[in-house]
């Protein structure tokens, strides 16, 4: 007899040893009980290893899966392209079937959604916990806020749709001279605040998102093929390019998340529209900053320095602009120093665009750790650099003092002000991803690597 007709089928194992036969990929479990009715779906970047936990000793112990192990009778499972086509899929079958195990989803409000505002003449996408009643379109509810944040980034890289909160309107004029924030220059956005795009095409973003969060990527991805040809026919090179571009992306979906650079940011209690317009008349500015960038000098050991840079847009951490830094030139501990280094490695780039059409690479406020000193070599880098810096401030964390350019006295704020709190905000997330390199580099020295 051949080996091929020893080995049952896996159809005919129990669950412990047919999740031995699930791949090692991505996908969604389903779990039944003896009747075949299904109890519990969940997603997976391994499915081996996913699935095959619930049969372990500490699932069965485990307050939270113990009642769900007891009365498992057969599982199966539905691969998927990537851990983002697995979140989609997951959620699509949690609210078609409603498992007994996956109930508590059904309607309740404090899970995660993804809303798509139909009504306005550019949708904007959204994570929600609240989803709205009507003008909109829902998908979820997710399992995991975590998740769903992170697909909405990976999705924005490929659609390039908006979440930001602006009430744009096809008939008001002023949107044409509106500056778009950081995410149209890093190609994330088709900015249609300024009307760069316009609302039929904007529309169509929309389109290709939606076919994908409905499991119609396969349909997206032949009439985007179409599309590609056409215009390579008709000698339309750049769109052809783009959609090439577009098509790589999709077929190669993916969570691409990082552990150590995507950790959450802490929460923030403060409304962060109310701290920017606060920021707007403290610091006598002409409009409503809306990006913000935050940088923290950290030392490893005494020894070793390190830098780190955050992103804030609309008063929110946007992490796909976070960066973090080994300073090359300094020997010792010198702040002063450091911050020169890392403030000319950030903007040294930008000089070469500051003369040309796009300038939102500067942000609208650079926010340094520290008190006069700190402030001082900021200026100095910018002064060796030869560019005009945005604007420019310090928050000194003993007394929580801003200080400014050209100011002998700081400004001291209300320590219950929303404009303090925002700084706070950034100062504290950008000490945070500092400290968190430090944490990275102490546990490769202690590994050796």
């Amino acid at each position: 007899m051949s080996e091929a007709a020893e080995t049952p089928p896996p159809e005919s194992l129990e669950p412990r040893e047919k999740v031995k036969t699930f791949p090692a990929a991505p996908g969604v479990y389903v779990m039944k009980d003896g009747q075949g009715r299904v109890l519990y779906v969940g997603k997976a970047k391994n499915l081996r290893n996913r699935a095959g936990h619930y049969f372990s000793k500490a699932a069965a112990d485990d307050i939270r899966t113990a009642d769900l192990v007891k009365v498992i009778a057969d599982i199966d499972f539905i691969p998927a392209d990537s851990e983002v086509d697995a979140l989609l899929l997951e959620a699509r079958l949690v609210k078609d079937i409603q498992p007994r195990f996956n109930v508590d989803l059904k309607d309740d409000k404090s899970f995660p959604y993804l809303q798509i505002r139909t009504r306005e003449d550019y949708p904007r996408v959204e994570f929600t916990r609240t989803p709205r009643r009507r003008g909109v379109k829902l998908f979820g509810p997710f399992t995991s806020a975590k998740s769903l944040r992170m697909a909405i980034q990976v999705l924005q890289r490929i659609f390039k749709f908006r979440t930001c909160g602006l009430d744009i309107a096809v008939a008001d004029p002023r949107w044409r001279w509106f500056r778009p924030c950081l995410l149209h220059s890093i190609h994330q956005c088709t900015a249609p605040c300024n009307f760069r795009v316009s609302k039929e095409d904007y529309r169509k973003q929309i389109r290709s998102l939606r076919m994908v969060l409905v499991g119609k990527k396969a349909r997206l991805l032949a009439e985007m093929e179409r599309e590609m040809q056409e215009a390579s026919a008709a000698t339309l090179f750049e769109k052809a390019a783009r959609l090439r571009d577009e098509i790589n992306a999709l077929k190669n979906l993916g969570m691409r998340g990082d552990v150590d650079k995507d950790v959450q940011p802490q929460v923030f209690f403060i409304e962060p529209k109310k701290g920017l317009v606060g920021l707007r008349k403290v610091l006598g500015l002409r409009e409503t900053p809306r990006t913000i960038e935050g940088v923290d000098i950290a030392h490893l050991g005494g020894g070793e320095t390190v830098a780190s840079l955050v992103s804030f847009i609309d008063g929110l951490p946007f992490k796909p602009s976070y960066r973090r830094y080994r300073i090359r030139t300094v020997e010792g501990v010198d702040d002063f120093a450091s911050i020169r280094e890392v403030v000319s490695r950030r903007f040294r780039r930008a000089t070469f665009r500051r003369a040309g059409e796009d300038e939102s690479v500067f942000p609208d406020i650079l926010l340094i750790d520290g008190g006069k000193g700190q402030l001082n070599a900021a200026l100095d880098a910018f002064r060796l650099l030869g560019i005009e810096p945005p604007c420019l401030i310090s928050l000194a964390k003993r007394e929580e003092e801003v200080y400014r350019p050209g100011e002998s006295e700081p400004l001291r704020l209300n320590r219950h002000a929303p404009a303090l709190r925002l700084l706070q905000y950034v100062r504290d997330e950008a000490h945070r991803f500092a400290q968190h390199y430090h944490h990275i580099l102490q546990r490769k020295k202690l590994q050796g690597e």
